[in-house]
């Protein structure tokens, strides 16, 4: 009889959801000296991966991925004919490029990166209707930004303000484009969508209806 074998001393499983069974078929059709016998092999191997999922089993994409994961699991030493691309363990253990950390305005955080994004483009823009509708719009999304962040009211004013700061003097709305949209608008959809304030009718009814609850 074999001795009892913990799992901490055996062999680190590849893909552990298979179990320790199918990694183990796997390196048994190693041994195969046939080609076809292997090849066999391989296949039924394939047939039972997918009954642990039978609802994709027959699916095209889902044979192309069992047969990925049975190259995977033999860490790419399997020779056997397969109807796809095998895997390139290069590419699958190739580490991913570094992501560069975001820089964020420093003094106006509330208006996001994607508007200093938004400015830097608009700055290389040749001067027209095209340009005067993007300063438009970024100059109406930053008041929307804006309140978001202060939840109260802001001047056209200050926005013309903070888009010539973060444009270094080369961006400025077209006059016969004013007004931006009134704060009221803004501040209308974000209590639509419930991210405005609650009314105190409907605060004092949520709070006679947990009362009625207590009895």
């Amino acid at each position: 009889m074999e001795a009892l074998q913990y799992n901490t001393k055996r062999k680190s499983l590849i893909i552990p959801e298979y179990g320790r069974h199918i990694h183990l078929m796997i390196d048994q059709v190693h041994e195969i000296e046939d080609r076809e016998k292997r090849n066999k092999m391989a296949r039924a191997i394939i047939g039972v991966m997918g009954n642990l999922n039978p609802h994709l089993r027959d699916v095209p994409d889902f044979q192309h991925k069992l047969w990925d994961q049975l190259f995977i699991m033999s860490d790419f030493k399997l020779d056997v004919d397969s109807p796809f691309e095998k895997p390139q363990e290069e590419v699958l253990k190739a580490r991913p490029q570094r992501i560069s950390y975001p820089v964020s305005i420093q003094k106006y955080r509330f208006y996001g990166n994607n508007i200093s994004k938004m400015i830097m483009v608009a700055r290389g823009w040749e001067e027209g209707e095209m340009k005067d509708a993007l300063v438009y719009n970024i100059a109406n999304h930053m008041k929307k930004c804006f309140l978001n962040w202060n939840k109260d009211s802001v001047e056209d004013t200050l926005i013309f303000e903070h888009l010539k700061e973060l444009s270094e003097n080369n961006l400025k709305v077209n006059d016969s484009l004013l007004p931006l949209t009134e704060s009221s608008e803004f501040l209308k959809a974000r209590s639509k969508h419930g991210n405005g304030p609650r009314s105190n009718n409907s605060h004092i009814k949520n709070r006679n209806k947990n009362k009625r609850g207590r009895y």
